[in-house]
């Protein structure tokens, strides 16, 4: 069972919807792609027990509907980073981390923090309100802004997807950061659909600016990965669940940094899978496929298949922009393979890019970009 929310539905996805006939809930905006008989209605659809959605707006109905299931916990555990870090103790019992009120933010002993740190809402999504923190000094300036940013926050996604009431407090992790879409089968067994690598500009950067895939990554972590993964379907009894984990790797250690539930990389970011492994996820989780990849891999170069979000400062208004330069923008790009364009009157970005090329100076450089060159204010 799919369902389908804002703020974004890929004509991939409806493709593949129709194509192989998959049920669909019956919504506002499932009526955009679909007329009302191809729909399945709610009471029918609470019949099912495994589903998919593009987007995390759409937790709330499963939530509201069927709140004492089982698919519930699993939600309730993967949004609640502090849910799901007192489920990975199991596995890192000596990992520092502590839940604070926003109220009580502002009252912490800052001297007695142990620097450094990473803030950020314990219910959140892509990098909204994530901070990391290297000592006293900076953690006050952030204090100082939290208020404000919090208001955009809100303006933006419901408080199932980014609330702000509860934050954590975790230690820094060292390595390079990672994240992979997978599912995790009726037995808990983890299924891995695709491994990227998300470099940032410098030690400040917490955007989600580049991520990238490559046979090198594959066929590094495929393993390590997966094992990790299946410690957690069983420790925390996931089954027939669809997700994006982010974590951090290095020479000693993998730790997660958080799990997003019953669905891939946002925003269809997860259809890169198609160019670059020529696999459909959304097919691979509905009929429960697994790739073979080393087959898969026979056939690949040492290509990088990567996705660049072009994203909206806060400080730019909305109602101020008069154009985006997409020209101008693209010259940035070797090889687009596809270029989604959005609104980027009501959404955080103008444009969301599949590429492809031979050598990381190109994603280096699109790190380096001020995506404001591209974006023409109304003159006043």
């Amino acid at each position: 069972m799919f369902i389908l929310n804002n703020p974004y539905v890929s004509d991939f996805l409806v493709e593949t919807i129709r194509k192989n006939n998959y049920k669909v809930l019956d919504n506002e905006i499932a009526r955009n792609y679909f007329s009302p008989y191809e729909l399945t209605n709610e009471k029918d659809a609470l019949k099912e027990n495994i589903f998919y959605t593009n987007s995390e707006n759409s937790i709330d109905w499963i939530m509201e509907n069927m709140p004492q299931s089982d698919l519930a916990n699993m939600i309730k555990i993967s949004k609640d980073k502090i849910l799901f870090r007192k489920m990975l103790a199991k596995i890192y019992p000596d990992y520092f981390f502590m839940e604070v009120d926003l109220k009580e933010i502002k009252n912490l002993d800052f001297k007695n923090l142990k620097y450094p740190f990473v803030l950020k809402p314990s219910v959140g999504f892509l990098s909204f309100g994530v901070y990391p923190v290297k000592n006293e000094d900076e953690f006050r300036k952030i204090i100082l802004n939290l208020d404000n940013d919090i208001a955009n926050f809100k303006n933006i996604f419901p408080t199932s997807v980014v609330d702000t009431t509860k934050f954590i407090i975790e230690e820094m992790i060292d390595g390079d950061e990672y994240a992979l879409d997978a599912y995790f089968d009726e037995n808990g067994e983890a299924t891995i659909l695709n491994i990227f690598h998300h470099p940032f500009f410098d030690e400040n950067d917490v955007s989600d600016r580049v991520y990238y895939t490559s046979k090198a990554i594959i066929q590094k972590y495929l393993k390590p990965f997966k094992e990790l993964l299946d410690k957690i379907g069983k420790i925390g009894n996931f089954k027939n669940f669809p997700f994006h984990l982010e974590l951090r790797a290095n020479d000693k250690n993998i730790i997660p940094i958080e799990i997003n539930p019953l669905r891939f990389c946002g925003w269809c970011i997860t259809d890169i899978a198609q160019y670059a492994w020529n696999i459909n996820v959304y097919e691979y989780f509905e009929e429960k496929k697994k790739p073979d990849w080393d087959e898969i891999l026979k056939s690949t170069n040492d290509d990088y298949f990567y996705f660049t979000i072009g994203d909206v400062d806060n400080s730019i208004k909305k109602d101020e922009i008069k154009s985006i330069n997409y020209n101008k923008y693209l010259k940035n790009i070797s090889n687009p393979l596809i270029i989604r364009k959005i609104d980027y009157k009501t959404k955080p970005v103008f444009a969301i890019v599949f590429a492809r090329c031979n050598n990381l100076d190109e994603i280096k450089n699109i790190l380096k970009l001020d995506m404001k060159d591209f974006i023409e204010l109304e003159k006043h």
